[in-house]
């Protein structure tokens, strides 16, 4: 019996989106971080695009399999920075499904991105005072890691929003 599998327009779709998003994951791991465990997440900006154009699910599967795949091409799967990392992408799906499926309120992308960024931030913070430095010092960082989070947030949100203005007319959206 022969098994042949067809891949869909949705398929090509996750695919190169994914494609995109480890790429820019595996160059923003070798860059300098301005603080510790802080990073401008520009990995990100493909999910916030794959949302926009396709919607939800497309997006979710960019994010876990930018995490999944790009922790491999680095050499971090199943260590800290991968548990970190995919908790951090769950909180922001998490966020994601909540502000467009469950459709809470309306947010523009720039939104859409701080909030994001706020609950990949909170998710990671959590996750190091569980498994790692459980001491309530760790949260005198808040301040700071929200601030990263607001501007790095926004800083995605303003660049996914310029891209998928120019996309968007050349992009067949949605089914």
């Amino acid at each position: 019996m022969h098994l042949q599998l067809t891949p869909s327009a949705k398929d090509h779709q996750v695919a190169a989106l994914a494609a995109l998003a480890i790429g820019i994951h595996v160059l923003e791991s070798v860059l300098p971080s301005p603080l510790p465990g802080v990073k401008p997440g520009f990995a990100n900006i493909i999910t916030l695009i794959a949302y926009a154009c396709y919607g939800f699910e497309i997006a979710a599967w960019v994010s876990v399999l930018r995490v999944l795949v790009g922790s491999l091409i680095v050499g971090t799967f199943l260590s800290p920075t991968f548990v970190l990392s995919f908790s951090g992408a769950v909180a922001s799906m998490l966020v994601l499904w909540l502000l467009t499926e469950v459709k809470l309120f309306k947010l523009s992308l720039f939104g859409i991105a701080i909030l994001m960024a706020m609950a990949h931030m909170f998710a990671q913070l959590i996750m190091v005072y569980w498994l790692f430095i459980p001491h309530e010092a760790i949260f005198k960082l808040l301040p700071i890691l929200l601030t990263a989070s607001l501007v790095f947030g926004l800083l995605n949100g303003v660049i996914a929003s310029k891209v998928y203005e120019k996309l968007s007319p050349n992009v067949d959206t949605r089914d």
